[in-house]
């Protein structure tokens, strides 16, 4: 069977999150019909009232073009699915203790999803899930409709792969996998994403293959990360700057593209990383096969914060600075530059490190929610960041946000024999002469003392 009509289509996109809310707003933009579609009453009523809880460049402004225009209409009405040609499933898919699935909301929505579910529509599955998700747990749910997957309606695979702070961007760009129950199913999704959003689609030939693409990505930067982290304690001990090391290794072939050592930093965050690993881990164990390297990876990534601040701590004790009667002031509080989100962000480890060693720690972040950061620290925000550094012994830069790229080090004030942690700047060996030359001491993980 056909599972996508010629013509103008109509989306429904299950779960208006960040992943739910960056796609529809997209593909809003690019002319589509979009129902958007999330329980949580708040936030649907946060997105018709024109406000966007997510911090992604551009995104609040799409949403509400697309609202205007009437392109995008956002409801906790399920019953509104009927009317969609293509169903997008893009709800929470957070692991439990053992690394398994918490699979609560993605068989909640599809069991909603099967009582609205018509003939012929086309079901693709965006949410993380292990190799085997779809085919069993969206695939039976679903045909509590009393219809049959790949014969009444199809089903696909189509992994996220988007990063904070340029998704927007990335989905007018990236390629787009598409795995399907069946070949017209495939078929399908993927001519979907070429004619909603104009990439390139690959089908494959099973939602396990496409399920396990996703998983991959994240397997090898978390590994990749952990090979820099490790990489950049290898250089210290050396007097060694790792980041010059990474880019002059970076500089021969493998295989068909580059050889690609990433970047060291206080750590790994954020909703995919921190779990798609243990998805890995937990599927193999299920199969009798022992995966050695996710457990590895996340040990010596989850370490990262304990001796990011050890090396700060480490610095003001050398200083002649008693780390217990000192003031951190830490800049950037989210997982990453240029994003506000605070999901697994490495730097509250960071700063209960600081917290646990006696130090007054100060915090600021022009795009995180201040009421969310005093949630996950405990510290109110700064009112600004001459307010976070006034007196620091130790301005800590975790995250190196677009506004604070332009810092001027000269009119902070700081206390004397201040020292600059690098957590995630990357300053160039330039600015970190101009640091000495202003009085500064510095320390950056893997950089030369």
């Amino acid at each position: 069977m056909r599972f996508l009509r010629d013509g103008d289509i109509t989306v429904a996109v299950v779960g208006f999150g960040y992943v739910g809310s960056c796609l529809a707003a997209t593909l809003a933009d690019r002319g589509v019909d979009v129902i958007g579609v999330d329980t949580d009453g708040n936030l649907v009523a946060e997105l018709n009232a024109g406000r966007c809880r997510f911090r992604e460049e551009g995104l609040a402004e799409l949403l509400g073009d697309g609202l205007a225009s009437g392109r995008l209409r956002i409801t906790s009405d399920y019953a509104e699915t009927r009317n969609a040609d293509v169903v997008l499933v893009t709800v929470g898919t957070p692991v439990l203790a053992d690394g398994s699935l918490a699979d609560g909301q993605l068989r909640a929505a599809c069991a909603e999803l099967s009582r609205h579910l018509r003939r012929g529509q086309l079901f693709v599955v965006k949410s993380t899930v292990p190799p085997g998700t779809t085919r069993t747990i969206v695939r039976e749910t679903l045909e509590r409709s009393g219809l049959t997957g790949s014969i009444d309606f199809g089903l696909a695979f189509s992994p996220e792969r988007l990063s904070e702070g340029v998704a927007l961007r990335e989905l007018k760009t990236f390629p787009i996998v598409a795995g399907g129950l069946d070949p017209d199913s495939a078929a399908a999704a993927a001519e979907f994403w070429r004619r909603s959003l104009g990439v390139r689609a690959i089908p494959l030939e099973s939602p396990e293959a496409a399920e396990i693409v996703k998983l991959a990505d994240n397997w090898w930067i978390d590994a990749n990360i952990a090979l820099a982290n490790e990489l950049a304690k290898f250089c210290a001990v050396h007097e060694v700057d790792v980041i010059e090391v990474i880019a002059a290794a970076n500089t021969i072939p493998k295989g068909s593209s580059m050889i690609n050592i990433l970047l060291p930093s206080v750590g790994v965050g954020g909703s995919c990383l921190t779990k798609d690993p243990w998805m890995v881990w937990q599927s193999a164990r299920r199969r009798g096969v022992e995966i050695l390297t996710v457990p590895a990876a996340r040990e010596i990534n989850a370490g990262m914060p304990e001796y990011t601040a050890q090396l700060a701590l480490s610095a003001l004790a050398d200083l002649g600075k008693d780390p217990d009667t000192a003031t951190i002031a830490v800049l950037g509080l989210a997982f990453k530059n240029n994003t506000g989100d605070l999901r697994a962000t490495p730097t509250q480890p960071t700063i209960a490190a600081f917290t646990k060693a006696g130090a007054e720690v100060r915090i600021f972040d022009p795009l995180v929610d201040a009421a969310e950061a005093e949630d996950v620290f405990g510290i109110p925000v700064s009112a600004s960041i001459e307010d976070a550094v006034r007196g620091a012994d130790c301005v800590a830069v975790l995250a190196l946000h677009r506004q604070l790229e332009d810092l001027d080090f000269a009119t902070l004030p700081v206390a004397a024999d201040c020292l600059v942690l690098d957590g995630r700047a990357y300053y160039s060996k330039g600015k970190i002469h101009s640091l000495r030359e202003l009085g500064y001491h510095y320390r950056g993980i893997g950089r030369a003392a």
